[in-house]
């Protein structure tokens, strides 16, 4: 049995994060259900999330797209050095969500590699998070992208 202790799973720490780092996504019921380097999915209930006419609320579309990009950063970049902002992000909501909805982004190795390089010789790495978010159908209801940042502790 080995002495070092486990890193938990991506997913968990992001949850763990979610209740104190930004608790009205926790209180939504937001929940990191995929998160490894280059990659995340969220989901979040319908019940509670509802609007006046029975659908989920735009808010909450938007909030369980845009905890990608820093999730998909704490999975990716070294967290002693760097932290992930949110700087701008365009949501196109297509369709009325009436189920539970699961929200996925992914970013690809090669400008994982930029974003590092950069964010290590700047200070600072911009990068762009596409996500699409789906009802329990897999019909896309909303989609956005995201301006992000990756930077350096103490910049």
């Amino acid at each position: 049995m080995s002495d070092e202790l486990e890193t938990p799973p991506f997913a968990e720490i992001v949850n763990g994060a979610l209740e104190f780092t930004i608790p009205v996504a926790h209180r939504m019921g937001v929940t990191a259900v995929d998160v490894r380097p280059g990659f995340a999915a969220t989901t979040v209930p319908i019940e509670g999330n509802g609007n006046h006419f029975g659908v989920m609320y735009a808010g909450v579309l938007f909030t369980v797209a845009e905890i990608l990009g820093g999730a998909i950063a704490i999975a990716t970049f070294d967290n002693s050095e760097f932290y992930p902002l949110v700087k701008d992000l365009h949501v196109f909501f297509r369709k009325p969500a009436k189920t539970d909805v699961r929200a996925e982004a992914s970013l690809p190795a090669e400008e994982i590699a930029r974003i590092a390089e950069e964010a290590a010789s700047k200070g600072k790495s911009n990068f762009t998070v596409h996500a699409v978010v789906t009802d329990s159908d897999g019909v896309v209801v909303a989609e956005t992208e995201g301006i992000y940042q990756l930077r350096a502790l103490g910049k």
